[in-house]
């Protein structure tokens, strides 16, 4: 018997409703709801336009502003104009609004670890609610440019590495890979792309660039609880966007045959099978593009 799609969503939702306490009118017993103590959090985590934290939270104007009025009464927000923009406002914590934020940070860590302590194999929780946010939060997923020394870009590469490690049939040593520099992917000779959904790195692409006009893409690699999402193939075009402002020409990469994905989405996004162009002892199949 296969119970119905759409009841098991909705116990799904009744589950995560009911835990995380979204019906309370004292969330987390703070005396507030969770409304507010959302608005609170993302001033708190460093977004100040009061327009940007309502489209962030999916608020429509009218209960924005009772938000923010509720927390400016509690002396916990203060609003100013944008000084850069007077028809736009800024929301800053105060003193006791920091002290408050804090209060939150510690009980929703407690309640995550809570939630987390109840199933015998963690992970596999956890990459479950990854893949569930994921899908949820697609419209919302950011590609934004990296250093590729950066924390969130060093993070996906490791991941990267990682997987091509246990794929490939002898395994995968970045070191004995041409692991391009990463001068050669930051402007004007390349760039470094990076998916981030809310803040977490869920993928990335390089554009690997000597200032002429033929470039390499490099290291293209979603989180397997992002996949299905069309992810790779936007960071493929918006690579290849880059690529045509830094003036190149022609794109080559080059890839193993254990990726049967990621060769199934170059040759369906115009990439034609060209001969090795590289010494690179792990990629066995090689592509170009003309921009």
């Amino acid at each position: 018997m296969i119970y119905d799609p759409v009841a098991r969503v909705r116990r799904f939702n009744r589950a995560v409703t009911s835990e995380v306490g979204a019906l309370d009118t004292s969330f987390l017993g703070r005396g507030r709801p969770l409304g507010a103590a959302r608005v609170l959090n993302s001033i708190g985590r460093g977004q100040s336009d009061v327009a940007v934290i309502r489209d962030h939270l999916g608020l429509d104007s009218g209960l924005m502003s009772r938000l923010l009025r509720s927390l400016e009464e509690e002396g916990l927000v203060e609003t100013v104009p944008n000084p850069e923009d007077a028809r736009r406002r800024i929301a800053r914590l105060t003193e006791t609004g920091r002290s408050e934020f804090q209060a939150y940070e510690a009980l929703s860590n407690a309640q995550a670890t809570s939630f987390l302590a109840r199933h015998r194999h963690p992970e596999e929780l956890l990459r479950a609610m990854d893949i569930v946010a994921s899908s949820l939060r697609r419209d919302r997923i950011v590609l934004e440019e990296e250093d590729p020394r950066h924390r969130n870009a060093r993070y996906c590469l490791s991941e990267y590495y990682g997987e091509l490690a246990r794929r490939f049939e002898k395994g995968f040593d970045v070191s004995l890979s041409r692991d391009p520099d990463a001068w050669d992917m930051v402007r004007p000779r390349g760039a470094f792309l990076v998916a981030m959904s809310d803040d977490l790195p869920i993928g990335c692409v390089g554009l690997k660039g000597d200032g002429g006009e033929v470039a390499e893409i490099k290291r293209l690699w979603v989180a397997p609880s992002a996949r299905g999402l069309g992810l790779a193939k936007r960071l493929m075009t918006a690579a290849e966007d880059i690529a045509r402002e830094l003036s190149v020409k022609l794109l080559r990469l080059d890839t193993n045959s254990a990726l049967a994905e990621a060769q199934k989405l170059y040759r369906a996004t115009g990439w034609n099978e060209i001969e090795r162009f590289n010494d690179d002892p792990y990629p066995d199949t090689f592509f170009e593009k003309r921009l």
